[in-house]
């Protein structure tokens, strides 16, 4: 299996000591090799080594990227019909196991994955004040990669007490996923006993963290009942920012609404063209949200891809600030920016498949970069929100065999008197009227195809998707050509 020649082994893996900022910084400026027989001599061992199993979260810009544009929200877009060849297929429907994109995701979960799997092969060398905690969050990063496997490919090869090397080769075959699934929920559950319900470094796993992801995979799993009483732990422990927008900006993060973000920065000490994402801390994912040759006030150039459709777009009732916080109207800007450069005004180019809309969440920023700009974008990503948290809640409480109405009602109405600025606004809180309120609150945040999927709406929203097939993605080739996995149906 070529999951280990991706997999930083011990003799080649990279862990970087703690540094003093007030996030968690998974690649300070000070770092060093780990030495197979010299360590894990120290707490600050199992420091540097839990700060390297966040590292991989940065990542992730392709899971974020394709969970809306797999789905009905946006377009592939880019400079052409062969820019990014895999995302292009993915759009289409016609995405195959040759697909690059789909095995970079592959790898770079399961490299989560085998950091993990390295604290816990050394979990017993050393005893210390902290360890309980650090290994907390080692069982919530692993949760967290194997829930990201499940939902992209289904039934996955499931490893635990060690890394993979060289010798497993050919040797893993893929798990059910409800056996991962179970194994999610073990991780989890150790997690929540473990953690503190804050920490001093922003961006670290809390207790709070790990009830929400636990709320969501039960949610996927259809435990509503269990969703229900987990994510109630989560409520009123956060709350929602004031103005929708805000969030989005660079002074709203790890805010009030913040349960667990992925943190980057622009002040990567090196970067590499050639070993992106792995060699930047900033967001990669972000250039790839802006508009091409951009000329103009607030935003920055970007090339395109991930262009919202027209139907999100008019899909907002009117009075709905989350519209405009969401979706960049380019036509609408450049109008009210004519007198932008002495009356030059706002320029772009149009690129592939374009819709005159740009993703507004994760978007370049003028001044938000550093170094080489394309990589360094400092963005974090808000992996799970506090209204992330309330919709789940309400959709469990709706559909748990013990219904609590009123409940799921009121958290619907939180997030919708948010959105209108008034009450005026409420819907119903039946089941579909929350998945419709998930995609208003959570657009363009790579959700949307997971949620169809899920939900079962899938092939009535998504155009070329195949029942039976598309649900999931397929395993890529090079793994099924070098071991025992099996493919997925329809590939």
């Amino acid at each position: 299996m070529k999951i280990y020649k991706y997999i930083t082994i011990l003799s080649a893996l990279l862990f970087i000591a703690p540094s003093c900022t007030d996030y968690v910084d998974y690649e300070a400026v000070e770092n060093y090799e780990i030495v197979a027989d010299v360590y894990f001599q120290s707490a600050n061992d199992y420091e540097a080594a839990v700060i390297g199993t966040y590292d991989p979260l940065q990542w992730m810009y392709l899971n974020i990227l394709i969970g809306d544009i797999a789905s009905d929200n946006s377009f592939s877009g880019g400079e052409s019909a062969t820019d990014v060849l895999g995302i292009q297929q993915i759009d289409d429907m016609i995405h195959d196991p040759n697909n690059d994109n789909l095995t970079s995701i592959w790898k770079w979960c399961y490299e989560g994955i085998n950091r993990t799997n390295y604290l816990e092969e050394n979990k017993g060398k050393l005893d210390f004040s902290n360890k309980t905690i650090l290994y907390g969050e080692v069982y919530f990063l692993r949760a967290y990669y194997y829930f990201e496997l499940v939902k992209f490919f289904g039934d996955v090869p499931l490893f635990t007490e060690r890394r993979l090397d060289a010798g497993d080769s050919g040797t893993l075959q893929r798990t059910s996923k409800n056996e991962v699934y179970v194994q999610i929920e073990i991780d989890l559950q150790n997690a929540i006993s473990a953690l503190p319900n804050s920490q001093a470094q922003k961006g670290r796993v809390t207790k709070y963290a790990a009830q929400a992801l636990l709320g969501k995979v039960y949610l996927y799993q259809g435990k509503f009942t269990e969703a229900a009483n987990i994510l109630e732990n989560v409520i009123g422990v956060f709350s929602l920012a004031p103005n929708y927008g805000d969030q989005f900006l660079k002074t709203g993060e790890n805010g009030t609404e913040s349960v667990f973000e992925v943190q980057h920065s622009n002040e990567s000490v090196w970067w590499d063209w050639g070993y992106t994402p792995q060699g930047t801390e900033g967001n990669f994912g972000v250039i790839h949200n802006g508009p091409r040759a951009f000329s103009g006030p607030i935003y920055a150039s970007g090339w395109s891809f991930n262009v919202p459709s027209a139907a999100l777009y008019a899909s907002f009732d009117v009075g709905d600030t989350r519209r405009d916080a969401s979706i960049l109207d380019i036509v609408a800007f450049a109008d009210a920016n004519t007198n932008w450069n002495n009356g030059e005004g706002v320029k772009y180019a149009k690129g592939y498949k374009h819709t005159g809309y740009f993703n507004n969440k994760y978007i370049p920023r003028a001044g938000e970069s550093g170094a080489q700009t394309e990589l360094n974008y400092l963005t974090n990503y808000r992996a799970i929100r506090y209204a992330d948290v309330l919709l789940m809640a309400a959709e469990a409480n709706v559909r748990s065999t013990s219904a609590n109405v009123p409940k799921a009602q009121n958290y619907l109405d939180q997030v919708r008197d948010r959105a209108f600025g008034d009450a005026l606004h409420r819907v119903t809180a039946t089941k579909e009227a929350i998945w419709d309120e998930r995609n208003f609150e959570l657009s363009m945040e790579g959700h949307r195809f997971f949620d169809l999927v899920r939900t079962g709406q899938a092939a009535s929203k998504i155009n070329g998707f195949i029942t039976g097939k598309h649900e999931l993605f397929p395993i890529p080739q090079q793994e099924i050509d070098i071991s025992s996995l099996t493919q997925n149906p329809g590939y």
